[in-house]
């Protein structure tokens, strides 16, 4: 029975790399980085002309109905702690820097990322602290290290650690809401992707204790968040007495109950980090049963690789979340040289197809500025919907980035 079960799930691994045999799509990398870094020049132009620089306002969205009203440029946040996404533009910049070698994109590179320098000496708002500054300064101490880089990583490090409840065993995401909702210590599927900050800075000047946070964290949620068949909740409520798990809830996802698809993306991508860093093959098991049931889930199409905002909407005009994609698109190139041949070759080419299908059906060409259209926010609440969001631009470049690498015979380590 093992064996007939076993050579099944080989045969639905390949259906879901190639749902229709003979119609798998290429992804042309080269032209798409060179789409990317074009785009990225519009934005650039936009930017300056709209009232000069100013390198505290950080691109975030292009709505549907902006398009609708002619609206082209991004719709830009200021850089402060409640702005989530603020790191993820200095990254694309990074990206595009190192793609492109042009000196004028990597001083914007620069200029954007010096205003979340601040973050290492405030107090954290919330767990975001990873995705504003690794995505920032993680991306510039790469490309162009300096010490400067190095310390405010690692002190802002130590201001996401102040976050973490021994007791519990993770990171509390949001303080603001345990009054609000009555969540005594609530964590997200995002903070996995906040991790990776703690474990670089704790090999590049931090303490052994950040190492062991990040560690712990992964162990928790890997334990409390998920339920039997590796699909996640976005939120896991502790109590701060015992540290005992309470419930699993949604706050972005259908229901309690549905595969929110960006969380299930962040898990993927968190546990094929986590296992990059330290090399614990419980990790490794467990990036493959995340990736599998989303994998499995996708829609029996060859022609798109990009999910429903969650799985589990039944409404038939249920938006894309190209973001999700995206995200797990990047996680997959890295997964794919952790496993072994067969799987890994399974992985590469479910993230190609899903590359393929973002650059075929998704770039937003000369409507807009963005790379990409049609992701979601938060459907809930009605925001950001089938909408241009700067972390899927973000994630589009750095799994093209890693595909090229991969194209190169060169491996995929960290942040590329």
């Amino acid at each position: 029975m093992k064996k007939i079960r076993k050579g099944l799930w080989g045969l639905l691994c390949a259906a879901l790399v190639c749902p229709v045999a003979g119609q798998a799509q290429r992804v042309d990398v080269e032209r798409d980085l060179a789409y990317c870094h074009r785009q990225v020049a519009r934005a650039l132009d936009g930017l300056k002309e709209n009232g000069g620089w100013d390198y505290t306002q950080m691109p975030r969205n292009i709505l549907a109905e902006d398009l609708q009203q002619g609206r082209t440029e991004w719709n830009c946040r200021p850089a402060t702690p409640e702005e989530w996404c603020g790191g993820f533009w200095p990254g694309i910049l990074w990206y595009d820097y190192e793609y492109s070698g042009e000196a004028y994109v990597g001083r914007q590179a620069r200029n954007y990322t010096a205003s979340l320098g601040y973050l290492a000496d405030r107090d954290p708002y919330d767990h975001d602290l990873g995705f504003l500054v690794y995505c920032s300064f993680g991306n510039g101490m790469r490309i162009d290290p300096s010490a400067a880089y190095r310390d405010i990583i690692v002190g802002t490090a130590g201001q996401l650690a102040r976050l973490f409840n021994p007791r519990v065993g993770t990171i509390l995401s949001w303080p603001r809401e345990v009054e609000k909702q009555g969540w005594p210590h609530n964590t997200i599927m995002d903070n996995m992707m906040n991790l990776e900050m703690l474990f670089w800075a704790s090999r590049n000047g931090g303490s052994q204790d950040l190492y062991d946070i990040a560690v712990r964290h992964a162990e928790t949620t890997m334990e409390h968040h998920f339920r039997e068949d590796g699909s996640c909740y976005h939120v896991a409520v502790y109590d701060t007495i015992t540290g005992g798990f309470i419930k699993g809830v949604t706050h972005q996802g259908y229901s309690d109950r549905s595969m929110w698809a960006r969380g299930q993306s962040w898990a993927i991508y968190g546990y094929t980090m986590v296992y990059r860093e330290t090399r614990d093959p419980r990790f490794l098991a467990f990036a493959q049963k995340v990736t599998d049931i989303y994998l499995k889930r996708l829609p029996e199409r060859s022609d798109d690789w990009v999910p429903l905002w969650d799985f589990d909407d039944p409404s038939p005009s249920a938006p894309k979340d190209a973001s999700a994609a995206c995200v797990v698109a990047s996680a997959l190139l890295e997964l794919s040289g952790y496993v072994s041949p067969e799987k890994g070759t399974q992985y590469r080419e479910a993230a190609e197809q899903m590359l393929a299908s973002l650059g075929k059906n998704y770039q937003s060409g000369d409507r807009c500025v963005s790379f990409l259209l049609h992701s979601t926010g938060h459907h809930p609440a009605g925001s950001e919907i089938d909408a241009s969001i700067v972390y899927a631009d973000y994630y589009y470049y750095e799994a093209l980035l890693r595909l090229r690498r991969l194209q190169q015979g060169r491996p995929v380590l960290g942040i590329y």
